[in-house]
C-alpha cells in the first residue's frame, strides 16, 4: 500500500519501523503515530536504549550468546556446570531453556541449522568452536537441544558424527516436542521434562 505523507521526518520513521519483521507499513504508521502523541521523553528513551542496545550488546567469545561483557553471564557464573553444554541454534533457545530452570550446565549457540537447501553448511555455524570447546574443556557430556525438525536432526547427526572420537556423552532431548515444532514455542514444563528425561544421542541413531 502506497502510503502518502505530509512530513518528511514521519516518512522517514515509518520506513525504518517497517524493516523490523512483521511490521508492515500500516503498523508502523501505527507505532509512528503513537510515540508523536507522547511526551517527548518516551521516545527519547525508545531511541536511546536501542542505539546502546546496539553499540553495547556483542556476543559471548565463549558460547556466542548475547552479552555486555566478553564472556556472558551464563559462562562466568562459577556455580553453573561447566562440563555439560547445552547446543541451541539461536540466542532466543538460551532464554527459552533458561526459564525452565532444569539446565544449570553451558550453552553453545550455533547460529543455525545445517540446510543445504538454504545454503547452510556447518562451516557457517558455530560447529567448529563446539569441537574445540569440547577439546580444551574437558567437557563431559553434550545436551542436543535443537528443533526437531529435518535442519535440526541434519544439524544433530553432524555434530555426533563430528564428536565420534571424543569422550563426551551426547544426549538428546526427550521427544516429548512434537515433531516439527520450533523450541521457542514450547512451554515450559515440556521442554524441562525433555532436558530432564533426555536420552543418550546414539540410541536414536539407526545402525
Amino acid at each position: 500500500m502506497d502510503l502518502r505523507f505530509n512530513s518528511p521526518l514521519l516518512e522517514s520513521a515509518v520506513a525504518e519501523l517497517s524493516k523490523l519483521p512483521g511490521i508492515g507499513s500500516k503498523t508502523a504508521l501505527r507505532l509512528a503515530l503513537h510515540l508523536l502523541r507522547q511526551e517527548k521523553n518516551v521516545a527519547h528513551a525508545l531511541g536511546e536504549s536501542i542505539i546502546r542496545m546496539r553499540d553495547e550488546i556483542s556476543y559471548c567469545s565463549r558460547c556466542h550468546n548475547i552479552s555486555e561483557e566478553k564472556v556472558c553471564p551464563i559462562c562466568s557464573n562459577p556455580r553453573r556446570d561447566s562440563k555439560t553444554i547445552c547446543v541451541v541454534e539461536n540466542v532466543k533457545d538460551v532464554l527459552t531453556i533458561e526459564t525452565t530452570h532444569a539446565h544449570n550446565g553451558l550453552s553453545h549457540v550455533l547460529g543455525g541449522l545445517i540446510s543445504p537447501l538454504d545454503g547452510i553448511s556447518p562451516s557457517d555455524i558455530e560447529i567448529d568452536s563446539l569441537i574445540r570447546r569440547v577439546e580444551e574443556e574437558k567437557t563431559e557430556e553434550i545436551i542436543l537441544a535443537l528443533s526437531p525438525t529435518m535442519e535440526g536432526d541434519t544439524t544433530n547427526f553432524y555434530i555426533y558424527r563430528k564428536l565420534a572420537h571424543h569422550p563426551v556423552q551426547i544426549s538428546l532431548l526427550a521427544r516429548g516436542l512434537s515433531i516439527g515444532n520450533e523450541l521457542e514455542y514450547t512451554d515450559e514444563l515440556t521442554l524441562g521434562r525433555s532436558i530432564e528425561n533426555r536420552v543418550p544421542f546414539n540410541a536414536t541413531v539407526k545402525q
